[in-house]
């Protein structure tokens, strides 16, 4: 239907992510629609699936920018946590006690006490 409006690329684009949010298509449905688009005709078919590589490309694109992101989150709280395993090798090195790295690092005594040993 969206093919043959013949709506501009913004317009398309507009309406696509109207049904990617709010009316996901399962994979039976999924499977129907491409069953639908190979019983068209050959022009009308090559649209509609360029339509659709399209979107799930950019769905992709999209999971792929999520995931750096979330990964790049979690390297630097990693990072963070491995400064301050440093620190309190560092302190622990100088004589400092186990409640006061705990007091001046924020981390659990437990934590401090492993490093400890």
């Amino acid at each position: 239907m969206l093919v043959r409006l013949e709506l501009d690329e913004a317009k398309q684009r507009l309406l696509f992510g109207f049904f990617e949010t709010y009316l996901r298509l399962s994979e039976e449905e999924e499977a129907k629609l491409r069953n639908e688009v190979s019983q068209m005709e050959t022009k009308e078919a090559k649209r509609v699936m360029e339509l659709i590589v399209s979107y799930e490309q950019r769905g992709m694109e999209k999971g792929i920018q999520q995931g750096i992101e979330q990964g790049m989150k979690q390297g630097r709280q990693q990072g963070i946590e491995e400064g301050k395993l440093d620190v309190v090798k560092r302190m622990l090195a100088k004589g400092y006690d186990v409640d006061t790295i705990h007091e001046l690092t924020g981390l659990p005594v437990e934590t401090i006490k492993k490093v400890k040993q």
